[in-house]
């Protein structure tokens, strides 16, 4: 995967995009964010997600709007018109590229990307993943994917491990020891998640003092994250060193909803974790964090720094597993950051990796709207300081 260029996709009046081992997309709301996102993984698991559909009793008559709808999700259709065109790593799709599926079979129908919806938080029922049976016909199909995913995951472990209760966080075989310990600092303050399989259902329960706390008691940041933290399961198996399966693109979308923003940076440690082992992420977001991050790394690898800075950066204890992982990132690793323009005519998707507050370019000194905010109250306090003097 490295280069995807759309023409009037929904929102989307063009785009041109190279991807980088990290691709942050930031931009305002109702700008085509998921859609391109959901598209990449269309193109990417175009076999895979008939398959996927049809096993789930889903069908769609070789029609393409059914499809899309499906894909999409309600009433999504539209997006696609006759001006729609796609081409991925120099290859032109049309909508009969998804439909096209017998003679495929084997490996081809494997999937090789993984998708982390922005609605993660309701693939949680009672405090356990969803099936994807008991969606609603007209839910993206990313969002069914994905609970099926981490719950067919989690049933696996319960069934092979303590048949009343598991523990499910700290696990010392999942997630290296300090990614392990700044989750625990940023989100879940000393407590412990444990499986309880004592009834009929399937429940996570989070273990304080004496307590066990059932999931609609959480706070709303750790409901947000759990989803996440069965991902990184999903994504980082104790068995296996670098990628799982034949997953090689991961697809993270608004990873900071209901987060602290401390919570935040635990994130992008355990991001740069998942790129050392050799995913490409993309990432959709809000936050200036993550840019500040991506910021910090051009002139780290700019000007020589080291994992000592990666370090200070995260208030991270040195440790041999994440020098490792550091010096990983610093000399092998490349970030791009595109901003998704409103204009009159569509949304626009412009290159701002560069992050140069600088930029005569208005788009990038203000990295695509997330700082513009804070310069202006920076202007504003500056100018009363000046008065007052």
């Amino acid at each position: 995967m490295e280069h995807l260029k759309v023409k009037s996709l929904g929102p989307i009046k063009e785009a041109d995009i190279h991807f980088s081992d990290l691709t942050l997309l930031v931009g305002p709301q109702a700008s085509g964010k998921s859609i391109l996102l959901q598209l990449i993984k269309l193109v990417m698991d175009r076999y895979n997600i008939p398959a996927v559909l049809k096993q789930n009793n889903y069908e769609w008559g070789k029609k393409n709007d059914n499809f899309l709808d499906l894909f999409f999700g309600e009433s999504m259709s539209a997006i696609w018109t006759k001006e729609t065109t796609v081409e991925f790593d120099e290859k032109k799709y049309s909508l009969s590229s998804f439909l096209t599926t017998q003679g495929v079979r084997g490996s081809s129908k494997t999937e090789k990307l993984f998708y982390i919806p922005a609605q993660r938080v309701v693939t949680m029922s009672q405090g356990w993943p969803r099936s994807f049976g008991t969606f609603d016909i007209g839910d993206p199909f990313v969002l069914k994917k994905f609970s099926e995913s981490i719950r067919v995951m989690m049933e696996k472990e319960t069934i092979n491990g303590d048949r009343t209760h598991s523990k499910v966080f700290p696990k010392p075989n999942r997630i290296k020891e300090p990614l392990r310990k700044i989750i625990d600092e940023s989100i879940f303050h000393g407590a412990r998640i444990e499986s309880d399989n004592t009834t009929l259902k399937r429940r996570f329960l989070m273990e304080v003092g004496k307590s066990k706390l059932p999931f609609m008691t959480w706070s709303a940041g750790q409901k947000e994250f759990m989803p996440l933290l069965l991902s990184l399961y999903y994504l980082m198996p104790s068995s296996r060193v670098k990628l799982k399966d034949d997953i090689k693109t991961v697809i993270i979308e608004e990873p900071e909803m209901g987060l602290h923003p401390k919570a935040i940076q635990a994130l992008m440690v355990v991001f740069l974790e998942l790129i050392a082992r050799g995913y490409k992420l993309i990432i959709s977001t809000h936050s200036p964090v993550l840019l500040e991050l991506l910021w910090a790394m051009k002139y780290i690898k700019e000007f020589k720094g080291t994992s000592t800075d990666l370090f200070y950066l995260f208030s991270l204890e040195k440790s041999t597993s994440m020098t490792t992982t550091f010096n990983k990132i610093i000399n092998e690793k490349n970030f791009a950051t595109y901003f998704f323009e409103q204009t009159k005519e569509g949304v626009s998707i412009r290159d701002i990796s560069p992050l140069d507050a600088g930029s005569e370019e208005n788009y990038i000194s203000n990295w695509g709207g997330l700082t513009d905010f804070a310069s202006k109250a920076s202007d504003i306090v500056s100018k009363l300081v000046a008065n007052e003097e």
